[in-house]
């Protein structure tokens, strides 16, 4: 019974010795699982560690490209805005050229109506002139452009002579109540402003003895027709003649020439005289003044061609905004898919 007692005692030891190692190699297998599982954890966070360092990285640059992109657009913008202002003040100043012009051309026609006028009253007085001395015995010329009337001196002086022969006083006596009948008749008068009476020599001896000459025969028939003695002209001729001549020397400066370009000597040496009209010297002041403004009117068309290039330089620099918004958008974008990725990554 003993002994019977003893192996079952035997049996049973046995049995829970081998129940207990097989729970120790259990726990064992346990443990091994453990580390295993928490060691690839540990892998699998620090790769998701180091992907989310890289996102974040990445998304720095891109937010630090971003910024970049704002400031270079806000610098665009200003420089847009400041070419706006500044082609709105060439739109201004294009605005008063116009204007300007416009007043311009306003006071061209205007000009142009009095100058027609003045051609037409000038046409009017040369053909008068013209007919009044066609059929005479006179030996004139009437220039058909200017009306200036031409007499060679021989008829007046003798050579390097400043008074009056008789032959030249009844040459005046005869010429100018007929020139005067016509130049300040009711007609014309109120259109004259000056009569001039011009000397001219030829170019023998120096310039200075040639003007004094030019101006003392210019002198002498003025001063034989308008002196207080004198009866070549009726006492409203005189009146009306005083009031407009005047009178001048040109020395040799402005010669005749033969048809051969030499000087003719004896057509050089001649008494002109000329008239001028009212308006004339006003007409003379419009032409430079136009001449100005036509200098202007092309500075002003400069400026509008500026403009129109400033003005396509802009839709170009548009164009480019709007290139450089979409690409800002486009990195925008991207930059809030990144920011999603690394939330699920989280």
């Amino acid at each position: 019974m003993s002994k019977l007692h003893r192996r079952k005692n035997d049996e049973e030891t046995t049995y829970w010795l081998s129940y207990s190692d097989m729970m120790a190699g259990l726990l064992l297998c346990f443990v091994l699982i453990i580390a295993l599982t928490t060691l690839h954890s540990k892998i699998q966070y620090d790769e998701k560690q180091n992907e989310l360092l890289g996102k974040e990285q990445e998304l720095s640059t891109q937010i630090a490209t971003v910024s970049d992109q704002k400031a270079l657009l806000s610098e665009q913008q200003e420089a847009l805005i400041a070419q706006q202002e500044k082609l709105a003040s060439q739109e201004s100043e294009l605005t008063q050229q116009s204007k300007l012009l416009g007043e311009l051309e306003k006071l061209m026609d205007s000009q142009q109506e009095k100058l027609d006028s003045i051609i037409g009253v000038r046409t009017d007085l040369v053909k008068a002139l013209k007919e009044e001395f066609d059929d005479s015995d006179l030996e004139v010329e009437v220039d058909e452009q200017t009306g200036a009337i031409t007499f060679n001196s021989n008829i007046l002086f003798e050579y390097n002579e400043d008074s009056l022969k008789d032959s030249g006083k009844e040459f005046l006596n005869e010429f100018l109540p007929r020139y005067a009948s016509v130049l300040l008749g009711d007609k014309y008068k109120d259109y004259v402003s000056e009569i001039i009476i011009q000397g001219h020599t030829d170019k023998t001896g120096t310039y200075i003895y040639n003007l004094d000459l030019s101006q003392k025969r210019a002198y002498s028939v003025a001063q034989y027709c308008l002196d207080d003695d004198s009866s070549v002209l009726d006492s409203t001729q005189l009146e009306n003649m005083r009031s407009v001549v005047s009178v001048g020397g040109s020395s040799y400066s402005d010669p005749v020439y033969k048809d051969d370009g030499e000087i003719d000597e004896d057509a050089s040496r001649r008494v002109e005289i000329l008239f001028r009209l009212k308006d004339e010297e006003m007409i003379s002041e419009m032409m430079e003044i136009l001449n100005s403004e036509s200098s202007a009117s092309a500075e002003t068309t400069d400026t509008a061609e500026v403009t129109e290039a400033n003005s396509s330089d802009n839709e170009e620099k548009s164009d480019e905004e709007k290139a450089e918004e979409s690409k800002e958008d486009n990195k925008k974008s991207e930059s809030k898919d990144d920011e999603v990725k690394v939330e699920n990554v989280e």
